[in-house]
């Protein structure tokens, strides 16, 4: 098969790079699958034309629009997955590697796609917690938001996932309203080239919202700027290179970091070779050494038991990967697939000789190449640590591949200790049933670690498993792990925008945010009530007043008797009184709560279509039998949900015959629009 050169996407256009070309073998058979150059390009103006081509459009566009294009993005690449499939097969990849780095990546716009329209508002503005009084009568408040950077986010990838690796940085990056310049390595580029290809023909992206390099960066990080992200995947040497390039420090330029760790998988002493948990742990630290031939940088590196289970860990592990057939990836019985290269191949033999300072192979010949000498293939390895405490290759140097080292722990104390060794990890994996040794592993190992998966009897059965980050949690680990953080939800968007203080007068901030502040303009519903009005035509200030209603003692014992709430503070008398909260008998709370809707709700049919739930409900004051109450309605915030329909948030303010408020939530209802 003719070898495909690979092109760049800059500037609005697909370009091949000039001079001499890199090969880039299969791993299956070393033939030449592609060539590939970026000699050539104008770097700065490539970021120079993601500044001025896309930047304002995706800033114009609000996050549900956003969240809009991921959608189209994710429907693009599952239309035409098997094309990636078929690619992927040469990075040595099986159908269930190529799964989770295709249908991986997909799943992960999918999420924030959705995470955008529930989550973000329909604004371009993202407000961060709460209004903060800065002033006694109010007029003096303050207000976090987020806006979008103004620069380009520079993503560079590792070959482990060409597709997954690419679309777990791109989607909060655009859900954010930034573009990117996309840098996969080399040895992978070809699969991102198609990805890439299938998004750009999709054509829902603004130009210039995303480029494609399939080589070096070359001068690229010289015309970097404060408003402009590096979010790299990879070797912690090359993190340090690219992190203390003079830019990145002159300009402070963002980098986010995910480096590969030597990320553990700890086996709790409550278990025994009869307890689930072990079988668990060892199903998975097998898994995690097949999967993607390990490399992973989630990939399990140390895997410590109890001293007492050592010998039967070592024998069931042993057991479990002598079923593992390595081999043509094409192949329905195939278990495991090749290396990236046979380049890798030898890295990961000589870390393996570094290792075996400290430990010994107990299963696996890392020299052997168990289907053809072309090929990139080679077996699992498992190493044994006899005294864990004393070595230092194991807890320094990291095999990126199906390498694998036990050991073994005397007590909880030195388990602690030998996970938290590895200097900082993506994530570590506790085996237990026992909730106590979790609790302590948290204590004691949390600050190392970026995430812990507890798996047990009572998990195992949805966990996606150790080794597997999900777009709604953070991925990232202090330390050897680079410190930084990716996904997680509406906090991986953050990384890609600025946070910045507001302070001002209620009316300018509500009008920036589009969310009603208390103390900023009403406007009287007068004769018209709210619930009269359409999404489109109620304004964000538009409020309700209502005509106050007395509660009495016969309210309160005949809601008593409907509902069965007999607390003593709404029904005896004596021991109300006694309690320092009340002074006597009081309403209940959700009596109140029916009252306010009394007063506040329009019977007939009109434009409100549902009432579907309450936020930040609080009970501020009690309300005693003969007292008063009326309801402040006033609209807080608008999203359209649908062309037709529209989330209502309500304002609702609770107060008593003196202007003090008792309760205060928001409503939700769905409008017509």
């Amino acid at each position: 098969m003719k070898p495909i050169t690979l092109q760049n996407y800059a500037e609005g256009r697909w370009v091949a790079g000039s001079g001499a070309l890199a090969e880039l073998r299969s791993a299956i058979d070393g033939e030449v699958v592609a060539l590939t150059s970026s000699q050539g390009l104008d770097f700065a103006a490539m970021l120079g034309f993601a500044r001025k081509q896309a930047a304002s459009s995706l800033q114009a566009m609000t996050f549900h629009d956003r969240a809009k294009m991921l959608k189209a993005l994710a429907e693009a690449l599952t239309a035409r997955k098997e094309e990636l499939y078929e690619l992927s097969y040469n990075t040595g990849a099986t159908k269930a590697d190529a799964w989770i780095d295709i249908d991986g990546g997909i799943g992960t716009l999918a999420v924030y796609q959705g995470k955008g329209r529930r989550e973000l508002p329909n604004e371009r503005i993202l407000i961060d917690g709460n209004v903060e009084a800065l002033s006694r009568n109010g007029t003096f408040q303050g207000l976090h938001v987020y806006t979008s950077l103004q620069g380009v986010a520079v993503h560079i990838n590792a070959f482990n996932f060409p597709v997954w690796g690419m679309l777990e940085k791109l989607a909060p990056t655009f859900l954010a309203g930034m573009p990117a310049i996309v840098k996969p390595a080399s040895a992978t580029a070809y699969l991102t080239e198609a990805a890439v290809r299938i998004m750009l023909e999709a054509n829902v992206l603004p130009a210039g919202a995303l480029q494609l390099i399939v080589g070096a960066t070359g001068d690229l990080f010289d015309h970097l700027t404060c408003q402009d992200v590096v979010s790299f995947t990879g070797s912690a040497s090359t993190a340090m290179k690219l992190r203390t390039h003079p830019t990145i420090v002159r300009e402070s330029v963002r980098f986010v970091a995910e480096q590969d760790s030597l990320n553990a998988s700890v086996l709790g002493p409550d278990a025994t070779p009869q307890s689930p948990e072990f079988d668990l742990f060892i199903k998975e630290v097998a898994k995690e050494m097949s999967v993607k031939a390990g490399q992973k940088c989630t990939a399990i590196r140390r895997a410590i038991v109890p001293a007492a289970l050592l010998d039967a860990a070592e024998q069931a592990l042993k057991e479990r990967l002598s079923r593992i057939v390595v081999g043509d990836p094409r192949e329905e019985a195939t278990r495991m697939g090749a290396l990236v290269s046979t380049s890798q191949r030898e890295d990961v033999r000589a870390r393996i000789a570094e290792l075996a300072r400290d430990s010994a192979i107990v299963f696996g010949d890392p020299g052997a190449a168990p289907v053809n000498a072309k090929g990139a293939f080679m077996s699992p390895v498992l190493l044994r640590c006899e005294r864990p405490r004393d070595a230092r290759a194991v807890h320094d140097v990291e095999a990126f591949g199906p390498v694998t080292t036990l050991m073994a722990y005397a007590d909880r104390s030195e388990a602690f200790e030998l996970a938290n060794r590895g200097k900082g990890s993506l994530v570590m994996s506790v085996f237990t049933h026992d909730t106590m040794f979790a609790e302590d592993i948290v204590l004691d190992c949390g600050a190392f670690h970026g995430r812990i998966a507890f798996i047990d009897r009572d998990s195992a059965k949805e966990s996606t498993g150790h080794g597997s980050p999900m777009p709604h949690l953070t991925h990232g680990g202090p330390g050897r792990a680079g410190g930084g953080e990716e996904m997680g939800g509406v906090r991986g968007v953050m990384h890609y925008m600025q946070r910045s203080a507001l302070q001002g007068h209620p009316r300018v901030l509500s009008s920036i945010v589009s969310r009603f502040i208390a103390g900023a303009p009403t406007k009287d519903a007068g004769a018209l009530h709210p619930f009269r009005l359409k999404f489109h035509d109620l304004a964000l200030g538009y409020q309700l007043k209502t005509k106050p209603r007395e509660i009495t003692m016969d309210d309160i014992e005949h809601f008593a008797r409907f509902t069965g709430d007999t607390f003593y503070a709404h029904m005896d008398e004596e021991a109300a009184r006694a309690n320092p909260l009340f002074g006597g008998r009081v309403a209940h709370g959700y009596l109140i709560l029916a009252f306010a809707a009394g007063l506040f709700v329009d019977p007939d049919p009109g434009p409100v279509l549902a009432n579907y739930g309450l936020d930040n409900l609080r009970f501020v004051k009690p309300v005693k039998p003969g007292e008063a109450i009326s309801v402040s309605l006033t609209v807080k915030e608008k999203t359209l949900r649908k062309p037709d329909q529209g989330e209502v948030r309500w304002d609702v303010v609770v107060s008593n015959g003196a202007g003090e408020t008792v309760a205060a939530y928001d409503l939700l209802t769905m409008n017509a629009a």
